[in-house]
């Protein structure tokens, strides 16, 4: 047998072999759908959606945080997420960035890529963003110097020495520092912003990785109303060029920015609709909202 037919060979078993991983069956079933082989690098959104959860569980200590979660989110979307304390929004962000493992489901990241296959860092590396509630720059170094820092290069020892912004770069820079409002403050230490400001510059650290999926925990908790403000104007901007899941209990908030809501209780969704709809669903008035 000759080489060339011998790597012919191993790539068409190691494309057999991913397809079963992946629970192709002959007639295509769910597979046909969600999982065909990926292109690195790529997100597959061909069928509409780039996130998709199917029946996820999870239990800490025979305490069901996530019951047979199922949802999905479409490519540019900005998805609210609301629920009471312990209804397993931060657990259910745990499990889409690789923090958790559930004990059973499906997580998808577009039709190809099975999330629960990678690492935290290489998901990040796929294009999802988290930022948590408390904000997390270096105020220590400048507004610059924390997206400089945040842009996708070579981190080696050697690299960073020797690194400079060519014009893309820099121009991508400018550009994010327009979008998150802090252009007059491109010198400032991180430490001298205000909360709302740190919060806005974390944002702009994930932006600089230029990711596909958002997940926001609680990005307006401790704001100003002006600042509340101007992360909706933010948020708004960011939708149709970004997917983004945002988890808040700020109503007024979620009135502004919301298409569509999805309410979480016990770890599954209770709810799903406009911000209008899941108000007068009584379930959620009985769990969440109140009378």
């Amino acid at each position: 047998m000759t080489p060339d037919l011998m790597e012919e060979g191993a790539r068409r078993a190691e494309a057999l072999a991913q397809k079963k991983q992946q629970g192709q069956t002959e007639s295509g079933g769910r597979a046909a759908g969600f999982s065909r082989i990926a292109t690195p690098g790529e997100v597959d959104i061909t069928h509409g959606r780039i996130l998709y959860l199917e029946d996820v569980c999870v239990s800490f200590d025979g305490f069901k945080a996530i019951n047979n979660l199922s949802l999905d989110i479409a490519p540019g979307e900005l998805r609210c997420i609301i629920g009471p304390n312990g209804a397993g929004k931060t657990t259910m962000m745990d499990i889409i960035t690789g923090k958790t493992r559930p004990d059973q489901g499906r997580v998808f990241f577009g039709s190809t890529i099975d999330l629960l296959r990678y690492t935290e860092p290489e998901i990040a590396q796929m294009g999802i963003g988290r930022k948590f509630q408390k904000p997390t720059v270096f105020e220590q170094l400048t507004v610059f110097q924390n997206l400089e820092l945040a842009l996708k290069t070579n981190k080696a020892v050697r690299a960073s020495m020797f690194f400079a912004l060519d014009s893309a770069q820099s121009d991508r820079l400018l550009d994010v520092l327009q979008t998150i409002h802090l252009r007059e403050h491109v010198g400032r230490l991180a430490g001298n912003l205000s909360h709302g400001q740190k919060q806005w510059l974390e944002i702009g650290m994930l932006l600089m990785q230029d990711p596909k999926l958002l997940l926001l925990d609680e990005p307006v908790a401790g704001m100003t109303d002006e600042e509340t403000e101007r992360t909706a104007e933010l948020f708004l901007s960011l939708k149709g060029k970004h997917s983004l899941m945002v988890v808040e209990h700020d109503m007024s908030f979620i009135n502004t920015i919301s298409d569509i809501v999805t309410v979480l209780c016990d770890g599954s969704v209770l709810a799903q609709g406009t911000l209008a709809q899941v108000q007068a669903d009584e379930r959620v008035i009985e769990v969440y909202l109140g009378r």
